[in-house]
Protein backbone atom coordinates (compact mmCIF):
# COMPACT_ATOMS: atom_id res chain seq x y z
CA UNK A 1 0.00 0.00 0.00
CA UNK A 2 1.08 3.22 -0.39
CA UNK A 3 0.50 6.59 0.83
CA UNK A 4 1.40 10.15 0.92
CA UNK A 5 2.99 12.41 -2.18
CA UNK A 6 5.36 12.30 -4.90
CA UNK A 7 7.47 14.71 -6.67
CA UNK A 8 6.95 15.12 -10.53
CA UNK A 9 9.25 13.34 -12.97
CA UNK A 10 9.16 13.68 -16.46
CA UNK A 11 7.05 11.30 -18.45
CA UNK A 12 7.31 9.54 -21.82
CA UNK A 13 4.25 12.14 -23.03
CA UNK A 14 6.75 15.49 -22.41
CA UNK A 15 4.76 16.27 -18.88
CA UNK A 16 5.03 16.32 -15.69
CA UNK A 17 3.64 13.15 -13.43
CA UNK A 18 2.57 13.49 -9.79
CA UNK A 19 0.80 10.09 -9.69
CA UNK A 20 0.42 7.08 -11.31
CA UNK A 21 -3.00 4.80 -11.26
CA UNK A 22 -2.04 1.49 -11.21
CA UNK A 23 -4.20 -1.30 -12.84
CA UNK A 24 -4.05 -4.73 -12.35
CA UNK A 25 -5.97 -7.21 -14.62
CA UNK A 26 -6.47 -10.82 -15.20
CA UNK A 27 -4.97 -11.33 -18.38
CA UNK A 28 -1.13 -11.94 -19.68
CA UNK A 29 1.29 -10.41 -17.13
CA UNK A 30 4.54 -8.45 -16.92
CA UNK A 31 5.73 -6.76 -14.08
CA UNK A 32 8.03 -4.25 -16.22
CA UNK A 33 8.11 -1.32 -14.43
CA UNK A 34 5.71 -1.50 -11.95
CA UNK A 35 6.71 0.52 -9.49
CA UNK A 36 4.25 2.15 -7.67
CA UNK A 37 5.57 5.02 -5.57
CA UNK A 38 4.18 7.15 -2.80
CA UNK A 39 0.92 9.08 -4.22
CA UNK A 40 0.20 6.11 -6.92
CA UNK A 41 -2.87 4.60 -6.81
CA UNK A 42 -3.17 0.43 -7.38
CA UNK A 43 -6.49 -1.00 -8.63
CA UNK A 44 -6.83 -4.77 -8.93
CA UNK A 45 -9.74 -5.40 -11.51
CA UNK A 46 -11.63 -8.96 -10.55
CA UNK A 47 -8.52 -11.28 -10.98
CA UNK A 48 -6.04 -8.66 -11.06
CA UNK A 49 -5.25 -9.35 -7.61
CA UNK A 50 -4.29 -12.49 -7.64
CA UNK A 51 -1.23 -11.22 -9.37
CA UNK A 52 -0.73 -8.94 -7.14
CA UNK A 53 -1.12 -11.44 -3.93
CA UNK A 54 1.56 -13.05 -5.69
CA UNK A 55 4.31 -9.75 -5.77
CA UNK A 56 3.36 -9.31 -2.11
CA UNK A 57 1.46 -5.71 -3.33
CA UNK A 58 -1.46 -4.70 -1.73
CA UNK A 59 -4.14 -2.93 -3.61
CA UNK A 60 -6.06 0.58 -2.66
CA UNK A 61 -9.28 -0.74 -4.80
CA UNK A 62 -10.62 -4.28 -5.56
CA UNK A 63 -12.91 -4.07 -7.89
CA UNK A 64 -15.10 -6.18 -10.88
CA UNK A 65 -18.32 -8.61 -11.19
CA UNK A 66 -15.59 -11.35 -9.66
CA UNK A 67 -16.08 -13.81 -12.37
CA UNK A 68 -12.28 -14.58 -12.59
CA UNK A 69 -11.40 -14.29 -8.95
CA UNK A 70 -14.91 -15.56 -6.97
CA UNK A 71 -16.23 -14.83 -4.43
CA UNK A 72 -13.36 -11.93 -3.10
CA UNK A 73 -11.52 -13.15 -0.53
CA UNK A 74 -11.38 -11.13 3.26
CA UNK A 75 -9.69 -8.07 2.63
CA UNK A 76 -7.10 -6.27 4.75
CA UNK A 77 -7.90 -2.94 6.37
CA UNK A 78 -7.36 -0.33 3.72
CA UNK A 79 -8.64 -1.86 1.12
CA UNK A 80 -11.58 -0.61 -0.57
CA UNK A 81 -14.60 -3.05 -2.00
CA UNK A 82 -16.36 -2.30 -5.31
CA UNK A 83 -18.35 -5.39 -6.61
CA UNK A 84 -20.06 -4.50 -9.89
CA UNK A 85 -23.08 -6.73 -11.40
CA UNK A 86 -22.12 -9.18 -14.45
CA UNK A 87 -24.45 -7.54 -16.58
CA UNK A 88 -22.86 -4.15 -16.62
CA UNK A 89 -21.85 -1.35 -19.69
CA UNK A 90 -18.41 -1.31 -18.96
CA UNK A 91 -15.48 -3.79 -18.53
CA UNK A 92 -13.48 -3.89 -15.26
CA UNK A 93 -10.54 -2.49 -16.75
CA UNK A 94 -12.91 0.38 -18.02
CA UNK A 95 -14.49 0.73 -14.39
CA UNK A 96 -10.89 0.77 -12.75
CA UNK A 97 -9.92 3.69 -15.19
CA UNK A 98 -13.30 5.51 -14.57
CA UNK A 99 -12.48 5.50 -10.93
CA UNK A 100 -8.61 6.43 -11.58
CA UNK A 101 -9.93 9.47 -13.63
CA UNK A 102 -12.47 10.04 -11.41
CA UNK A 103 -10.24 10.35 -8.23
CA UNK A 104 -7.76 12.78 -10.24
CA UNK A 105 -5.13 10.60 -11.76
CA UNK A 106 -4.37 11.52 -15.26
CA UNK A 107 -1.68 8.53 -15.70
CA UNK A 108 -2.42 5.14 -16.12
CA UNK A 109 -0.49 2.14 -16.47
CA UNK A 110 -2.62 -0.96 -17.64
CA UNK A 111 -0.62 -4.73 -16.23
CA UNK A 112 -2.89 -7.82 -17.19
CA UNK A 113 -4.65 -6.14 -19.57
CA UNK A 114 -3.46 -8.20 -22.78
CA UNK A 115 -3.47 -11.18 -24.42
CA UNK A 116 -6.40 -14.00 -23.86
CA UNK A 117 -9.73 -12.75 -25.30
CA UNK A 118 -9.35 -10.23 -28.41
CA UNK A 119 -12.46 -9.13 -27.49
CA UNK A 120 -11.35 -7.95 -24.60
CA UNK A 121 -7.75 -7.16 -26.10
CA UNK A 122 -9.82 -4.15 -27.51
CA UNK A 123 -12.51 -3.09 -25.49
CA UNK A 124 -9.44 -2.34 -23.42
CA UNK A 125 -7.73 -0.29 -26.77
CA UNK A 126 -11.13 1.43 -27.19
CA UNK A 127 -10.93 2.47 -23.35
CA UNK A 128 -7.05 3.56 -23.50
CA UNK A 129 -8.23 6.04 -26.93
CA UNK A 130 -11.47 7.34 -25.10
CA UNK A 131 -9.82 8.64 -21.77
CA UNK A 132 -6.37 9.72 -23.93
CA UNK A 133 -9.11 11.79 -25.88
CA UNK A 134 -10.34 13.29 -22.15
CA UNK A 135 -6.79 14.72 -21.32
CA UNK A 136 -4.93 11.05 -19.87
CA UNK A 137 -1.41 9.29 -20.56
CA UNK A 138 -2.31 5.26 -20.63
CA UNK A 139 -0.23 2.78 -21.31
CA UNK A 140 -0.71 -0.84 -21.96
CA UNK A 141 2.52 -3.29 -20.29
CA UNK A 142 2.35 -6.90 -22.09
CA UNK A 143 5.06 -9.40 -21.87
CA UNK A 144 5.54 -8.96 -25.83
CA UNK A 145 4.57 -4.76 -26.10
CA UNK A 146 3.75 -1.78 -24.14
CA UNK A 147 0.63 -0.17 -25.74
CA UNK A 148 0.16 3.73 -25.76
CA UNK A 149 -2.42 5.81 -26.29
CA UNK A 150 -2.00 9.91 -27.58
CA UNK A 151 -4.15 12.31 -28.41
CA UNK A 152 -3.84 16.10 -29.83
CA UNK A 153 0.39 15.47 -28.26
CA UNK A 154 3.56 13.68 -28.13
CA UNK A 155 5.31 10.78 -27.57
CA UNK A 156 8.57 9.82 -26.58
CA UNK A 157 9.47 6.46 -26.64
CA UNK A 158 11.37 4.61 -24.51
CA UNK A 159 14.98 3.34 -25.62
CA UNK A 160 15.29 -0.10 -27.40
CA UNK A 161 17.47 -1.38 -29.90
CA UNK A 162 17.31 -0.20 -33.67
CA UNK A 163 14.97 -2.67 -35.63
CA UNK A 164 12.32 -2.26 -32.31
CA UNK A 165 8.83 -2.82 -34.24
CA UNK A 166 6.76 0.27 -33.95
CA UNK A 167 2.78 0.46 -34.95
CA UNK A 168 0.78 3.60 -35.17
CA UNK A 169 -2.70 3.42 -35.95
CA UNK A 170 -5.43 6.07 -36.06
CA UNK A 171 -8.06 5.12 -33.36
CA UNK A 172 -10.54 7.35 -35.07
CA UNK A 173 -12.17 7.99 -38.06
CA UNK A 174 -9.18 10.39 -38.97
CA UNK A 175 -5.62 11.69 -37.14
CA UNK A 176 -4.03 14.70 -39.10
CA UNK A 177 -0.70 16.38 -38.48
CA UNK A 178 1.01 13.33 -37.70
CA UNK A 179 4.86 12.99 -37.29
CA UNK A 180 7.33 10.44 -36.91
CA UNK A 181 11.03 10.80 -36.10
CA UNK A 182 13.43 8.33 -35.56
CA UNK A 183 11.52 5.74 -37.27
CA UNK A 184 12.60 3.90 -40.47
CA UNK A 185 9.26 5.03 -42.13
CA UNK A 186 9.22 8.77 -41.20
CA UNK A 187 6.32 11.14 -41.70
CA UNK A 188 5.69 14.51 -41.55
CA UNK A 189 2.63 16.34 -40.92
CA UNK A 190 0.56 12.99 -42.84
CA UNK A 191 -3.00 12.24 -41.90
CA UNK A 192 -4.06 8.33 -40.91
CA UNK A 193 -7.16 6.74 -41.17
CA UNK A 194 -8.90 4.15 -39.59
CA UNK A 195 -9.24 1.76 -42.70
CA UNK A 196 -5.76 1.81 -44.15
CA UNK A 197 -2.74 0.31 -41.90
CA UNK A 198 -0.34 3.16 -43.05
CA UNK A 199 1.64 2.84 -39.79
CA UNK A 200 2.38 -0.77 -39.68
CA UNK A 201 5.50 -2.51 -38.92
CA UNK A 202 7.63 0.80 -38.56
CA UNK A 203 11.19 0.27 -36.23
CA UNK A 204 12.95 2.19 -34.67
CA UNK A 205 16.25 3.57 -36.44
CA UNK A 206 17.57 6.11 -33.68
CA UNK A 207 17.33 5.54 -30.05
CA UNK A 208 14.72 7.00 -29.08
CA UNK A 209 12.01 7.53 -31.81
CA UNK A 210 9.06 10.77 -31.42
CA UNK A 211 5.38 10.39 -32.28
CA UNK A 212 3.32 13.29 -32.52
CA UNK A 213 -0.62 14.15 -33.41
CA UNK A 214 -1.90 17.53 -34.00
CA UNK A 215 -5.40 16.07 -34.07
CA UNK A 216 -7.18 12.95 -33.10
CA UNK A 217 -5.96 9.95 -31.02
CA UNK A 218 -3.63 7.34 -32.20
CA UNK A 219 -2.59 3.94 -30.93
CA UNK A 220 1.15 3.21 -30.98
CA UNK A 221 2.16 -0.26 -30.18
CA UNK A 222 5.86 -0.73 -29.69
CA UNK A 223 7.22 -4.36 -29.28
CA UNK A 224 9.81 -6.62 -29.65
CA UNK A 225 13.16 -6.37 -32.05
CA UNK A 226 12.62 -7.97 -35.36
CA UNK A 227 15.22 -11.37 -35.38
CA UNK A 228 14.84 -10.82 -39.25
CA UNK A 229 16.41 -7.69 -39.41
Amino acid sequence: MTEGGAGGILNLFGGIDLSICYIIGAGEFTCRELAPAPGDLIIAADGGYRYLQQLGILPHILLGDFDSLGEPPALPDGVELMRHPVRKDDTDTGLALSVGYGRGYREFALYGCGGGRIDHLLANFQSMGRYAAMGAQVRLMDPGYTAYAIANGSLTLPPAQKGTLVSVFCHGQIARGITLQGLSYPLEDAELTCDWPLGVSNAYSSETPVISVKEGVLLVVAGCRDQAQ
